[in-house]
């Protein structure tokens, strides 16, 4: 029986799966015109699957010599002689317990090169048996390279990339035998390497990768393709489930990141499925607790995630801006930092705008720093705790209540100093006084279309009930009234009929407390502090 992967490489034969045979023709298109290319995406992102299956169609048209750096150690890049020597090792490995059709005195040779003294070798050493290998064959030879970020941060590995360019130069210019197409995987980016390599005073952007094709594939899941992966799911198990609204919703937390669909999925088959029945488990409700779950975790990608802003100061604080503050910033492909966060995954470009890369990204991060505020100030968090039960009642958060009881909570603490408070002040003690009131049950989001400097819409899941709360600054009665309409229609997107308020009133003579609105067949609570 087949089972959700989240762990190495997916294989279709054994692993639920998104059909990826479409992407895999859209990369073999680059590898039929010979480009050089790399496929640069942020850590578990589906490139060693992606790699795999791609190998699997090629083999039929070409000889795929298909390597690993992971497997190099890194006294390997002490020199070029030491390198071509390991390359040499894992090539003969390759034609010896992989298959790969290599010719016996390209083997002979590269063995030969292996045992020389170090002294008498150069990495051109190497390039010469691979082109007279490539002069040989019968294929065009491809060669594929993962965890290329293994090996970024040595010169060495520049000085192999130079040799992979000018044998692409050559090749057209003066028919010198080279690959018929170079693929590259990994995190980093290898055309900014030089950079990132040499000293400030000696920097260039002018990388030996300056060949390469542009990589625009998208490597994303589509709700789609999710689709396809829990039909198959549901052939064999006949849970009953609405695969395209199941599919809908995974990707909306997801925004397809590869990672974040699967395990979510696994979760729900081998987690909550132990909670309730597996039928249930296929519905809103499931994916709820499995979301839940997933923030839990301590796993691979949050510890990439986190390791990332840490490194990265300027970082950390532009996704907290964007989060906490609803700084909307113009995406620009040449500004250093959006680059850098985008290579990490962090973020995505949203109509020209920066955006997280996904939901469970966004919460995730909003949980990081509003632990940092709680580092600092446990006011609310203790107050929410203590008071968690009375907001509760036969599995039903009252809303109404948290709303009423954070207005008293933030008068008492923060009203004589209301004046030096902006909105994005008071989301941020909303959303502390809100998370330990549902933490460990429920789960929360901000709506990214309303998030801004006037408006922030923040939707909490709890126990598969959900709740919609607008946060805004008091603007006047007019303003107000628009916010009701707005909040009303948003609200007839979630089919449900009650919703709340949550104004900050700056002004001296302002008017706090709960009142009681209805706007056509919905109701909303409003509160003011």
């Amino acid at each position: 029986m087949k089972k959700f992967n989240t762990t190495a490489v997916c294989i279709p034969s054994k692993h639920y799966m998104v059909d990826l045979s479409k992407r895999v023709e859209e990369i073999k298109k680059l590898v039929d015109a010979g480009e050089y290319f790399t496929i640069n995406r942020a850590r578990q992102y589906g490139k060693t699957t992606t790699l795999t299956a791609l190998k699997g169609v090629l083999k039929n048209e070409y000889t795929v010599l298909s390597l690993d750096f992971q497997r190099l150690d890194n006294d390997v890049f002490q020199n070029g002689a030491s390198f071509a020597q390991a390359m040499a090792r894992i090539i003969v490995d390759a034609y010896e317990f992989e298959n790969v059709s290599i010719p016996e005195e390209t083997i002979a040779a590269l063995e030969k090169l292996n045992s020389e003294d170090e002294n008498k070798v150069k990495m051109d050493d190497l390039f010469r048996i691979l082109r007279r290998w490539i002069v040989k064959s019968d294929q065009g030879i491809v060669l594929m390279i993962d965890e290329v970020d293994s090996a970024t941060n040595n010169q060495v590995f520049l000085d192999f990339l130079a040799q992979l360019r000018d044998g692409y130069i050559s090749r057209d210019a003066n028919s010198i035998p080279a690959f018929q197409s170079v693929i590259l995987a990994g995190v980093t980016d290898v055309k900014h390497l030089k950079s990132k390599i040499r000293g400030e005073d000696d920097s260039k952007e002018n990388s030996p990768w300056n060949i390469a094709a542009d990589f625009t594939i998208d490597m994303s899941l589509s709700a789609d393709g999710i689709k396809g992966m829990l039909d198959e799911y549901e052939a064999d198990h006949h849970t009953g489930m609405d695969t395209e609204a199941i599919a809908k919703e995974i990707h909306e937390y997801t925004n397809g990141y590869p990672f974040l669909v699967s395990r979510i999925c696994e979760l729900i088959d081998v987690v909550v499925s132990k909670t309730m029945s597996l039928q249930k488990a296929w519905t809103r409700e499931g994916i709820d607790e499995a979301v839940k779950l997933l923030l839990s975790e301590n796993n691979t990608l949050f510890q990439t995630l986190t390791k990332n802003l840490n490194n990265y100061p300027v970082l950390k604080e532009s996704i907290r801006s964007i989060l906490m503050e609803g700084t909307k910033l113009t995406w620009n492909p040449d500004q250093k930092d959006i680059v850098q966060m985008l290579m990490y995954g962090l973020i995505r470009n949203d109509h020209n705008t920066v955006r997280v890369a996904n939901r469970i990204f966004e919460t995730r991060l909003y949980n990081l720093f509003l632990s940092d505020e709680e580092m600092k100030q446990n006011v609310f968090s203790r107050e929410g705790e203590l008071a968690k039960n009375q907001f509760v009642t036969d599995g039903k958060l009252n809303m109404r209540l948290i709303l009423e009881r954070f207005k008293d909570t933030y008068t008492e603490i923060y009203g004589p100093l209301a004046d030096r408070f902006k909105e994005k002040d008071g989301r941020e003690l909303f959303l502390l006084y809100l998370k330990p009131i549902i933490n460990g049950t429920g789960n929360y989001y901000i709506e990214a279309q309303t998030r801004d400097q006037t408006r922030t819409d923040v939707v909490v899941d709890y126990l598969g009930q959900q709740y919609i709360i607008e946060l805004k600054i008091w603007r006047g009665e007019s303003y107000n009234a628009e916010g009701e309409r707005q909040i009303s229609e948003y609200l007839d997107y979630f089919n449900l009929t009650t919703g709340y308020m949550l104004s900050f009133n700056f002004n001296k003579k302002k008017e706090t407390g709960l009142k009681r609105v209805e706007v056509g067949d919905k109701v909303l609570f409003e509160v003011t502090v």
